[in-house]
């Protein structure tokens, strides 16, 4: 008979893992069960319900921090920042649309433990860098904690690093303490339209190199720009390249105006304003534009130089569509079903960086690697990491490699 835990506070979170732990039950560490369709499919019978982790515990605006329970719907946390003039800087994606579930953005732990970034990665940094502490019971039964509430804090190892992106199997995270950051006066988008995947690839490294602050920087092919739903965009009949522009309100108009005076070159250039530009950057965030039909989605982080020539030789090799984020550092795939899921393609056409499967059957997420494969010596020294956290693979066994 499988394990079923509900813990209502830390202590008895303890109490759950170590019995699991006796018993060497593995367990499912779930918060709100939106991202589950993220990593391997589960290999515990056994399940963590962290539903009762829920609440923002203290927010300091003054002080440029929050700290929340694991399982606080991110939709609650950015709402307690947008009355404060404030955000998460690290632009968490909410994939509940990629899954089919809801709340979208799911919760404000798993935005840490998956490491999910959005459009301002390439500038802000991604969520580990904004986690400054966190709470929680190792695969060991152990309550344990790493940093604390201020920015400037480097007392022991800093494990807020380590955990971010172990999506659970390192240990039960109860509470995570971040910093937030001043939304901006203004966010404006310079578009502009028709230019290949190559020559945007060019363009989006000159705006990242440019003087003007650029925050968000994308690249829309014609097909994948037909699936918006801002008219500018969808109606453009081209690939369309968006340069996001945020900050007081003289400084954007400015700045804008001067980006569109050195692109001009390129082609036709059109603007987005507020509402217009508030929504495309959310489509972008959360990969709306791929979201149309059932394909399997990959993400893949690369060299931005390199991200033009990237999707043309995928999409050359393999039927589907695809766009380009974080200045061409970041390609979002949807692929035609194959026995592979188009992984041949997508890994086969890579030279340096990670390909992620974001999105498939259960099936296929058992027999793909669904994380880039590690070479023997990072592999052996992630298996002593695991072992360190969770000497007996009690917590989300599976979920990333199939050893652990």
């Amino acid at each position: 008979m499988s394990m079923q835990f509900r813990p209502l506070n830390e202590e008895h979170l303890r109490e759950c893992v170590a019995h699991a732990l006796g018993a060497g039950a593995p367990l499912e560490i779930v918060g709100l069960g939106t991202k589950r369709g993220l990593g391997r499919p589960s290999q515990a019978a056994g399940q963590l319900d962290m539903s009762a982790f829920a609440g923002i515990k203290f927010y300091e605006p003054e002080e440029l921090v929050m700290s929340a329970g694991v399982a606080t719907p991110l939709e609650e946390v950015e709402a307690a920042l947008r009355e404060r003039g404030q955000m998460l800087m690290f632009e968490p994606p909410h994939l509940g649309r990629l899954y089919g579930t809801e709340p979208f953005g799911g919760t404000i732990g798993a935005a840490f433990a998956c490491n999910l970034a959005g459009p301002r990665r390439f500038k802000a940094g991604a969520a580990r860098d904004h986690l400054l502490g966190f709470r929680g019971v190792s695969g060991r039964a152990e309550i344990f904690k790493s940093g604390g509430r201020v920015v400037k804090n480097v007392t022991g190892y800093d494990l807020s690093k380590l955990v971010c992106g172990s999506h659970g199997t390192l240990a039960a995270l109860s509470e995570v303490t971040f910093k937030v950051l001043p939304a901006p006066e203004k966010t404006w988008t310079v578009l502009l339209f028709g230019l290949s995947n190559a020559g945007a690839a060019k363009v989006m490294a000159e705006a990242a190199g440019s003087p003007h602050e650029v925050s968000g920087i994308c690249h829309l092919p014609p097909d994948v720009a037909a699936e918006s739903g801002v008219d500018f965009v969808r109606d453009a009949g081209r690939s369309v390249t968006a340069l996001r522009v945020e900050g007081p309100g003289p400084s954007v108009e400015h700045r804008c105006g001067a980006l569109k005076e050195s692109l001009k070159e390129h082609g036709a250039i059109e603007e987005l304003h507020s509402t217009r530009s508030t929504t495309f950057w959310q489509e972008v965030r959360d990969v709306q534009p791929l979201l149309g039909r059932d394909l399997t989605v990959w993400r893949v982080s690369l060299t931005p130089t390199e991200g033009g020539a990237y999707l043309d030789d995928v999409l050359s090799r393999h039927p589907g569509s695809g766009y380009l984020d974080w200045a061409g550092g970041l390609a979002w795939l949807a692929l035609d079903k194959a026995d592979d899921g188009g992984a041949a393609a997508v890994r086969g056409a890579l030279k340096s960086g990670h390909a992620t499967l974001m999105r498939g059957a259960d099936s296929l997420r058992a027999a793909v690697p669904v994380f880039q494969p590690q070479p023997d010596g990072i592999a052996a020294l992630s298996r002593r990491v695991k072992e360190g956290f969770d000497p007996k693979g009690i917590l989300n066994p599976g979920r990333m490699v199939e050893a652990w």
